[in-house]
């Protein structure tokens, strides 16, 4: 998938021109990356970080100094229903991005989990309704909520859930909920990108490989940046937006970054898949194909609106997808070679 399609930027310009963005766990890989790309390429009034952690904020203030006109930070958690209400004043976007996201982390501590990845949901949701001017949420998801096994992926799914059906709570109301969900992030905070670095820059003698089988669904920060932008001028509102992006086998990418060294296999930890799955088969009734993305249409009927998802809101056509379609990291057609691996994390490390 290309980071910039020339054809979609002047719909997110005017879409974002003047606006003001609010992203929940704005301090984040995702956070950081979306302030410096849209506010390089784009002309927003504002972006405020909602987030609760002040040493990450103040950091992230001395990072990009350069954009302090266009940049507000604000000091919240996600749980907490008012303070979130006060941060959402004035805003005409959110992009929801806070979430605990570690899944043996879920598995130990599955109420805090569901506080933050639910409740915290619920908490954005009921805000947009009933007490701010936002037009427009764009959820982020993730492929361990299809068909999930573990906590993470569970509390995730169920935030998607409530997104969907909050489009039937607004109505006619011009407010609009959509999700997006894709893969692994390369070299975002808490990857195994940095986590092998960090295991070969300490003089590992070997890496562990939790099973020689697995793969995952890889996309750059940049290339989410973009997706969730572009999916803010496609949505009409109860969609799950699902990107064409490659595989990559882990352990394709141990060798791409350390090809001397050698693998141990460690077994899987709790609650992990040997593959992830972004479309599952029991939704394909549901799945309409795009060319660079795929479109899930919502199971529910909204009593308001009836939209053709098969059609976005710039006039992109789509197809159904064959019985039993399964979009899956194993079966992916699109698989990254140890070489274009190699060059990707050049190429990120240079950022």
């Amino acid at each position: 998938m290309p980071v910039i399609q020339p054809e979609l930027t002047e719909k997110i310009a005017a879409e974002l021109e003047g606006k003001t963005i609010l992203i929940t766990g704005g301090t984040g890989s995702f956070g950081k990356n979306f302030v410096r790309f849209v506010l390089t390429h784009f002309n927003p009034a504002k972006i405020i970080i909602y987030s609760r952690d002040e040493l990450k904020q103040f950091e992230m203030q001395d990072q990009f100094a350069q954009f302090k006109n266009k940049l507000r930070f604000f000091i919240g958690d996600v749980r907490d229903k008012d303070r979130l209400y006060l941060g959402m004043r004035g805003v005409d976007i959110v992009i929801h991005a806070a979430a605990l996201k570690q899944v043996p982390a879920a598995e130990y501590n599955p109420m805090e989990c569901i506080k933050t990845n639910v409740l915290g949901a619920e908490n954005v949701i009921e805000n947009v309704l009933l007490r701010s001017t936002v037009k427009k949420v764009v959820a982020l998801s993730t492929d361990k909520a299809a068909n999930p096994i573990n906590l993470y992926g569970a509390t995730k799914l169920c935030s998607d859930k409530l997104f969907t059906a909050a489009n039937n709570l607004a109505g006619r109301q011009d407010q609009r909920f959509s999700v997006v969900r894709y893969g692994n992030v390369a070299g975002s905070r808490g990857s195994v990108v940095p986590f092998f670095k960090h295991l070969i820059a300490d003089g590992a003698k070997e890496l562990p490989i939790t099973s020689k089988e697995m793969t995952r669904f890889w996309i750059t920060l940049d290339e989410g940046v973009f997706f969730v932008l572009s999916s803010l001028v496609r949505m009409h509102g109860g969609e799950t937006f699902v990107p064409k992006i490659p595989s990559i086998r882990i352990t394709d990418l141990a060798t791409a970054l350390a090809p001397d060294l050698p693998q141990k296999i460690i077994g899987i930890r709790p609650g992990e898949k040997i593959h992830e799955i972004m479309c599952p088969r029991d939704d394909f009734m549901h799945t309409i194909e795009f060319d660079n993305f795929f479109i899930i249409k919502p199971s529910i009927s909204f009593n308001a609106v009836d939209y053709d998802y098969a059609q976005t809101c710039i006039a992109e056509h789509g197809r159904p997808v064959p019985e039993g379609f399964e979009y899956n990291s194993k079966d992916n057609p699109h698989f990254l070679t140890i070489e274009e691996i190699r060059q990707l994390h050049q190429t990120l490390g240079q950022h």
